[in-house]
This record gives C-alpha cells, structure tokens and sequence, in this order.
C-alpha cells in the first residue's frame, strides 16, 4: 500500500490559502479540512452513520492517551484496529497523548525517558515514551499517527520553551526510528506526522520548523497554539510556521478552533484542523450557524419556529425548529444533543467546504472578509 501523498491544486491570490487533495489507502482527503473529533472511538452524540450521512467528513480523529486506557490495546488489536473496531472505513488521525498528558499537570512527571501520569479512570500509574506511544499508535492503526511531543504551556518562560522544544526534538528522533522499524500491522500503510513546538517564540519556532522538515515526514503539524495565548499571537505563530514548513505537504494546525479562527488560518496556508468545540459547545446549547452564533436556550428562541440553519444542505438542521430543540434542551433531553453536535459539525464542514470552493475560484480573501464578521455575529 501506499504513504500519504498530497496535491497541491492551487493557491488563493490574495493569500496564502490552498486547496489539495491528501490521499490515504483509506480514501481521499480534501482541505482544508476540518476533522471531528472521536477521543474514544466515537464522535460524541453521534453514531458513525449519522455522521457520515448528516456531516459526511474526510476524516476524524481518535485519542491514544483514551483508547490506551479504554479499551487497551488487547482488545484493540483483537478488534483488528480502530478502523474494524469503530467500523469506520474512511481516514482516521491518531493525536499522541501528548495534549492529554499536558492537561495533567498535577498528576505527571516528564523526564527525557517519557512522560509518568496517572490514570484519570482509576489512578494507576503508566509512562508514556516516544516508544510506547509509537507502539500504541501502531496498535491503533490510524492513516496518520502523530509524534509524542511536550505541549509547553502558553505563558512559558523563553528557556523552558527552549528546552521543552529541544525535548520534543529528541522524542521526534525516537518516534522515527521506533516507527521506522515496526511495521503496519493491518493491511494499510501508517504516516508519521512531526509537531511544531516553540511557545511564542518567533525564532525557536522557526528552528522548530527547520527541525521538522528536515525529517521529510508526509506532513507536518504546529502544536501549542490555542492553549490560551491571543487570537493575534495564534495568527502571528500560525503564519510564521507556514513560512517555514514544507509547501508539498499538508499542514494540521492541532486543536483549533472557533469558525473565524480557522478561516483565518486558513488564509495563512493552514490545511487541517481538529477541535472539541462544535460538540462541546453545541452539547452546551451553542449552535454555530451560517447566520451566526446562536444561544438557544435563550428566551427569544421559545416560539422560533424556522428551521435550525437553512443555510446548511443538512436535513437535520432543516427538520428540526429553533423553538423544539430549545425545548429539548430546557426538558434535558438527550436528542438536544444529537440535534445540536450535528448541526455544528455540519457547520464546520460546510466552512471549510465554501472555503475550498472560493480558493479554487480566487475570491477566498474577499469572502473571507465579508464572512469573518458574520460568524462571530451573536444571534
């Protein structure tokens, strides 16, 4: 089978935006693109026909931090991976653990061996090193596994950044050699994405950038955006990466984020992005439509009868009334949340789908601009 390939189709002409195709050996991929995210196997609220049907992604994500814990990877290779196990036939990306381990700050220690963390589930203690999650992800058996890398908190001190770069630097070492010497366990070729680390700063950055595609790798990712610094900071990092990373392969921004945050990274030539927020918010009772952000457990929706999101080709969204699903929700119902993760992920889908739309027509820049405003509009 074959490694991750990606064609650049073209490049909008008042920025940096680009339109390609990634093809995997479990289907095409076209960005940009935005990826739901399945931490567990599942996109949350949602069964695998639903999506395909009503959200219809490229690709979606899974968790090695979750899926080592639960199910373990006994159960997962006897599954014959995630793909078998989920019954998902199309693309899935592996993140690494390493966001997962940041998050558990209280509970982990990091030496230049790994990461030691406890078990969120039940307190047991497991270390994660470049190895062992090269070795999960293998077990997982995602299109695309990402590298364990050390995700510095946004406000870190320039030498801590240093020297977490420099730490992730040496685990990439160890993710390639670990992933250059297993091989794929079921029948599809695996692709080994690096991550960009650096904090805020412009020039570790950059050598970060340097560091990573000197690895030739099928793609490349910029980690530790997101984690809390501005919006300007985000696109002044984001940009900065762009400039420095390979144009022939596909770019994933991890973790981001709000629908005008990837438009606008989209035009600093972002390819992939992947966040929690339409279902979690949408599970919150916030709806991203094409007309704007919408609170629907406010008042103002009690007797709305139009539909969800007219704008969107997606029945769902159609078939259901603004007034019924703020009943639902005040009723607790779980539906709100199945109406809501849908409407969301639609959303987010069709974003990126106009937008591939308009830099292959070369008015992205300008349709950009007009839409920014509209979806940060409070409805």
């Amino acid at each position: 089978m074959a490694a991750l390939s990606f064609l650049l189709h073209t490049t909008d002409p008042h920025s940096a935006a680009r339109a390609g195709t990634i093809t995997t050996d479990h289907g095409q991929i076209q960005t940009p693109i935005f990826m739901p995210v399945g931490t567990v196997g599942s996109v949350k609220a949602l069964s695998q026909q639903q999506l395909k049907s009503e959200v219809d992604p490229h690709i979606i994500l899974g968790n090695t931090y979750h899926l080592y814990l639960r199910p373990g990877m006994d159960t997962m290779e006897a599954a014959g991976g995630l793909h078998r196990f989920m019954n998902w036939d199309r693309p899935i990306l592996t993140d690494s653990g390493g966001y997962q381990v940041f998050s558990l700050a209280g509970t982990r220690k990091i030496t230049e061996e790994g990461v030691t963390f406890r078990s969120h589930i039940d307190g047991s203690k497991h270390l994660f090193s470049p190895e062992r999650v090269m070795d999960i992800e293998r077990s997982i058996g995602a299109d695309i596994m990402m590298a364990f890398d050390e995700c510095p908190p946004a406000q870190s001190e320039y030498k801590y950044a240093l020297n977490s770069m420099n730490l992730t630097h040496r685990w990439l070492d160890r993710c390639v050699e670990r992933f250059s010497s297993t091989p794929d366990k079921y029948g599809h070729t695996q692709n080994l994405f690096p991550i960009v680390q650096g904090a805020v700063y412009h020039d570790l950055r950059k050598a970060s950038c340097e560091y990573i595609a000197s690895k030739g790798a099928t793609g490349n990712a910029i980690g530790g955006l997101s984690v809390g610094e501005p919006e300007p900071v985000m696109y002044e990092i984001a940009a900065l990466c762009c400039a420095h990373l390979p144009k022939d392969k596909p770019r994933y921004l991890m973790g981001v984020g709000t629908p005008w945050n990837i438009l606008e990274n989209i035009a600093l030539g972002v390819d992939m992005f992947d966040c929690v927020m339409p279902t979690r918010n949408g599970r919150n009772a916030m709806l991203f439509t094409t007309k704007g952000v919408i609170n629907i457990d406010n008042k103002k929706w009690e007797r709305d009868f139009s539909p969800i999101d007219d704008g969107l080709d997606c029945e769902t969204s159609n078939y259901y009334s603004k007034a019924y699903l703020r009943h639902l929700f005040k009723s607790k119902e779980y539906l709100s949340l199945t109406i809501a993760s849908v409407q969301n992920l639609a959303f987010y889908l069709w974003l990126v789908r106009e937008a591939r739309k308009h830099i292959l027509a070369g008015d992205f820049k300008s349709w950009k601009d007009e839409m920014v405003p509209v979806l940060k509009t409070r409805l």
